[in-house]
């Protein structure tokens, strides 16, 4: 797909991977609209982008407020072709400790966070998708979510986050086929550990340890790595239904 004159939805846009995601969007010559929580910088970095970049604060646990947030992107845009998906997060938490079992109510908050939240995006992406009239190559939309490498393996106290970005994970095929005869694409990336939120500014040190399972490079990734993945994605219309490790050849050890 060619970014010229498209429309991109770029969730958790105000910072991290998807900021450094919106700006190479702007730059290829889409338009963006950018959702996070309305105590993000996104008004901010919607200014500093340009181009006509708007903010729309959201709340992705929130599932009517989402649907509120994107349809009034949508009404700015006029439509979506693009949409990069990348809001989650989560603790780490034992199945049992000394205390008694994990609360049900932590491993449902996590799920609800990083599954549930983007599925109900997915859904309303979708939808307007395919009222998008096909591009030359019978094409109407490309979906991005952002998994993780805990998805396959994750470390002592990931449970609950290795279960919901298992769940990005095991539905980006079935959504991919879910969506083909509309002409929409499906994908999910899956990073390591990325210079952003906590990890952003942490000393050399630290950082080193943290990366110690890498192959190479053994270093953090760096925000335009995820953002080059996803430009990459949506240039080649035969990439879908797949996750991409980006992690230097990580592989999480137990903790």
């Amino acid at each position: 797909m060619e970014l010229e004159g498209k429309k991109a939805v770029v969730v958790g846009g105000a910072s991290g991977m998807a900021r450094a995601t919106a700006a190479a969007l702007v730059s290829g010559g889409a338009s963006v609209a950018i959702l996070d929580r309305p105590t993000s910088k996104g008004a901010e970095v919607a200014s500093e982008l340009g181009h006509g970049t708007t903010f729309h604060p959201c709340d992705v646990i929130d599932a009517a407020g989402t649907e509120e947030a994107l349809a009034g992107a949508i009404d700015v845009l006029g439509t979506i072709h693009i949409a990069v998906n990348t809001a989650g997060g989560g603790l780490s938490k034992r199945t049992v400790s000394k205390d008694g079992p994990m609360e049900l109510d932590f491993f449902t908050g996590i799920v609800e966070l990083n599954l549930i939240a983007t599925f109900n995006l997915n859904r309303l992406e979708a939808w307007q998708m395919s009222k998008n009239d096909p591009d030359s190559g019978d094409e109407r939309g490309v979906i991005i979510n952002t998994a993780s490498i805990a998805a396959f393996e994750g470390q002592i106290g990931q449970v609950a986050y290795s279960a919901a970005k298992g769940g990005l994970v095991g539905m980006t095929l079935t959504m991919a086929r879910d969506l083909g005869s509309l002409g929409i694409r499906v994908l999910t990336i899956a990073p390591s550990l990325f210079a952003t939120g906590l990890t952003e500014g942490i000393p050399d040190e630290m950082a080193k340890d943290l990366v110690r399972d890498a192959a190479f490079p053994r270093r953090l990734g760096r925000p335009e790595e995820y953002a080059k993945l996803a430009l990459a994605i949506i240039d080649n219309p035969m990439l879908n239904g797949t996750t991409f490790r980006l992690d230097g050849g990580t592989r999480f050890s137990p903790k």
